[in-house]
């Protein structure tokens, strides 16, 4: 692990590969940090990629910000990141709210965007009703840490099926949960609230755009990768079987052959 000081917080990050290769920025979902990108970083690696997996602030090894932190937030920190690697541009995906950061990213530092990767999100703005449950979750998590949480959404983050299936993923999964900070966990879900709707901001997404989802993701359905793929009429969308809100960790294999298929037909070499 590396650390890196910037705007007022040390990340911990992780930058592995080739210096030379191709970048690709993974940024992981809540309450999770950068280990749930080891099958990825593993892969990618392996074809020459530079991968780059940071703890967002608040989780893993970054230091908290307790309140409220945007995505916008997250956001800026990752451009600073890169910035320190000397990264122009790179390949950017993430997986559920790093998913929207991955758009928000797009939206603030598009010239720093080579491509997407967009797995078991979600475009549309927080509703009334979904604010008020983010916030309500993170009084919870402040008053009663983050076991409880974890042991009641285990079966929406892996398919049900996988959890007794997978007992060494669903562990490792829960591992994470466990581990995060429920000061940064409730930053980021009060910030997470007031996201903007990337509803209005996809159809100018100009450079290619991978969508991909488990078949049985209960958080962020097929349906809401399709609704995206329409935004987005050139984008790539691969669907997942045997997986729900995590296929990068429930399907490894299957996750990483879709990514690398559409890294080496649709991604222009470097410039």
């Amino acid at each position: 692990m590396r650390t890196l000081a910037l705007r007022g917080v040390t990340l911990g990050y992780d930058d592995v590969g080739p210096t030379t290769g191709p970048p690709v920025l993974l940024i992981h979902g809540h309450p999770f940090n950068r280990s749930l990108w080891e099958p990825q970083v593993a892969a990618l690696a392996a074809a020459g990629h530079r991968v780059v997996t940071p703890d967002l602030r608040g989780y893993g090894d970054s230091d908290v910000t307790p309140g409220r932190v945007l995505l916008s937030d997250f956001a800026d920190d990752l451009a600073a990141l890169l910035d320190h690697l000397d990264i122009d541009r790179a390949v950017v995906g993430g997986v559920s709210m790093g998913g929207q950061i991955a758009m928000e990213f797009h939206h603030r530092h598009r010239g720093r965007v080579r491509a997407l990767v967009l797995s078991d999100t979600s475009a549309p703005a927080e509703t009334d009703e979904g604010k008020d449950f983010r916030n309500r979750l993170a009084d919870r998590l402040l008053a009663e840490g983050m076991g409880g949480y974890a042991d009641e959404v285990i079966d929406k983050m892996l398919a049900a099926y996988n959890v007794a299936a997978m007992p060494r993923v669903a562990e490792r999964v829960l591992a994470m949960m466990r581990a995060t900070d429920p000061r940064g966990a409730a930053a980021a879900l009060r910030g997470r609230a007031e996201r903007r709707d990337y509803r209005a901001t996809l159809p100018a997404v100009q450079e290619p755009v991978l969508i991909i989802v488990g078949a049985d993701d209960v958080y962020t359905p097929v349906a809401d990768a399709e609704a995206i793929h329409g935004l987005v009429p050139h984008a790539v969308l691969a669907v997942i079987d045997g997986a729900g809100h995590l296929p990068g960790a429930e399907q490894p294999d299957r996750f990483n052959a879709a990514l690398l298929d559409f890294l080496d037909t649709q991604v222009k070499p470097q410039d």
